[in-house]
């Protein structure tokens, strides 16, 4: 019987994605140590668009920069790249940011009309001595830099917009996939992802367009260094998904990075600082979702949610195309 996993596997790999089995079998022993992680469904994708950097020998910044412009650009998806649902006034604006486990780090938000941020964003950290540019300024650098303006919503979602407009509700969910309101179907929020190389650095990338229908000018965690994502070499990384303020709010990725440096597992980090977040905020927290994902040094990956749906994709030498399921703290599905 044909899973709804099995199908979204499937659907997202694609024709081309189906042959990399072969390619990472040749390269395998090229990059034993090699591994990328990446949230939601659509980072089985993303991942194959990474590893093939990694299987050759090829650096974990590198990496996630594929995997994130694949997600960009091949994926059509409600909340990613060009496809992303737009603001409440019909504008799609799109964050990204990219981190080093050196330190170094970049990032783009509430960028328009420039396809893909997260390349943006390592223009910023590698082309300017600012971390963030926003807005009109970052589309500048963009097209100072060689990047191509173009008009990016798509009919389809203009017409999720459209139909918004009738109600003109703003009420994130949980999961947002099995929402009921206009445009949200497989509305998940962010492409994390965490890559480790063959020499032992570790890198990350968050590309997003956001919460559907958010105020214009609205910033959530993923481009927010130490928020939606961050790296560190000594220890490791980690990447946020679900409701951003929560993890601006918290410092959430940075927090998952020292508690790991304190000793706990990439699990229990995940975990811990879900406890922190519901601590600060108990009362919300039966209608919001905080997804973490985290990788050690060593390679050691784990992933925590607050509510149950979240899933991450794994892939290594052994295992190319592996989608897990999170553990959560609450275990019953909002619907």
């Amino acid at each position: 019987m044909t899973t709804r996993r099995t199908f979204l596997q499937t659907s997202l790999l694609g024709a081309g994605a189906l042959a990399l089995p072969k390619a990472f079998s040749s390269a395998a022993g090229k990059s034993s140590r090699a591994k990328v992680v990446s949230t939601w469904d659509f980072g089985v994708g993303a991942n194959g668009a990474a590893w093939k950097v990694l299987a050759a020998g090829g650096a974990a910044l590198d990496a996630v920069e594929a995997g994130a412009r694949w997600a960009e650009a091949d994926l059509c998806n409600p909340t990613v790249g060009h496809c992303g649902n737009p603001d409440r006034d019909g504008v799609l604006t799109l964050d990204a940011s990219i981190m080093a486990g050196d330190g170094r780090c970049g990032s783009v938000a509430a960028l328009e009309d420039i396809d893909h941020p997260i390349s943006v964003a390592r223009a910023v950290m590698e082309k300017s001595p600012h971390v963030m540019l926003v807005g009109a300024g970052a589309q500048q650098f963009a097209v100072q830099q060689g990047f191509a303006k173009k008009k990016l919503i798509t009919p389809e979602a203009a017409q999720r917009w459209r139909e918004w407009l009738k109600t003109a509700e703003y009420k994130p969910q949980i999961n947002a996939e099995r929402a009921k309101l206009p445009g949200n179907k497989d509305n998940h929020d962010t492409l994390g992802m965490l890559a480790l190389d063959a020499s032992g650095n570790l890198a990350g990338a968050c590309t997003t367009s956001g919460m559907a229908w958010k105020l214009h000018g609205r910033v959530g965690d993923s481009p927010i260094i130490g928020a939606g994502l961050y790296v560190d070499n000594d220890v490791g990384a980690a990447t946020a998904s679900g409701q951003g303020e929560e993890m601006i709010r918290n410092a959430a990725s940075h927090l998952v990075v020292e508690l790991m440096r304190q000793g706990r597992s990439p699990a229990q980090a995940c975990r811990e600082a879900i406890d922190r977040v519901v601590h600060k905020r108990p009362e919300a927290s039966k209608t919001l979702q905080v997804c973490f994902l985290a990788m050690n040094k060593d390679g050691e990956v784990g992933a925590f949610a607050l509510h149950k749906g979240f899933v991450y994709a794994v892939c290594d030498a052994a295992k190319q195309d592996a989608l897990l399921d999170s553990q959560s703290v609450y275990t019953t599905e909002q619907t």
